[in-house]
């Protein structure tokens, strides 16, 4: 059976954005430092369609794995509206994307295999229409942070990777809080790591 995932980077003090955050400063003051490590990667720049170069290495088999396993994704609308903003016109999913919103729209097709659905009808819906969509695929919750929270809160998320960035952002939006022992129960399934990031992996135990 598929399984719902979501991956995310993360400062050392637990932030997935720094402080406002918007469609004119995506992932907030700070936030993109976080994800330096994969911006320097080959499979990212041409997925982003950043021009030709780019590490090769262990961490651009993780950018590899992560889009290659995801047959849809979910996201919020606050995730959506920055990147509607910043994404090139061939959106980096290559996939099904189901928007969380409260706004009806008709499906925004793009090239190279996105097409976003937004779904008014709670995260029940968007994930059976992900996981329709994804054809016995993974599904990814790709963000942001109060939709990711709404998953695992739901008892959603089998597996999550947290990626670690070396730096501190002292404000802005976190993930993991307010969620106790009894709540959220984890195994750690591996930890890598290269200069600018360490990567670990957990499972959710039932």
């Amino acid at each position: 059976m598929s399984k719902v995932f979501f991956d995310v980077g993360m400062s050392l003090d637990g932030y997935i954005a720094g402080p406002n955050r918007g469609p004119k400063n995506p992932l907030g003051d700070g936030g993109p430092a976080m994800h330096e490590w994969i911006v320097r990667t080959a499979t990212f720049r041409e997925i982003q369609h950043l021009g030709e170069g780019g590490e090769t290495g262990s961490d651009d088999e993780r950018v590899k794995q992560l889009f290659g396993r995801a047959g849809a994704h979910v996201m919020g609308r606050n995730m959506f509206e920055e990147g509607e903003a910043n994404w090139p016109e061939e959106a980096p999913f290559h996939a099904p994307v189901f928007v969380l919103t409260h706004d009806q729209r008709a499906p925004w097709v793009r090239t190279g295999g996105t097409t976003f659905y937004f779904v008014t009808d709670g995260i029940e819906s968007a994930l059976a229409q992900a996981r329709a969509a994804a054809q016995g695929k993974d599904v990814r919750i790709a963000g942001g942070a109060y939709t990711i929270k709404e998953y695992l809160h739901a008892g959603h998320i089998d597996e999550f990777t947290l990626h670690l960035a070396p730096m501190l952002l002292g404000e802005g939006v976190r993930l993991l809080d307010r969620f106790s022992r009894d709540k959220l129960k984890l195994e750690q399934v591996d930890a890598t790591g290269s200069e600018l990031v360490t990567h670990i992996g957990y499972r959710v135990v039932r």
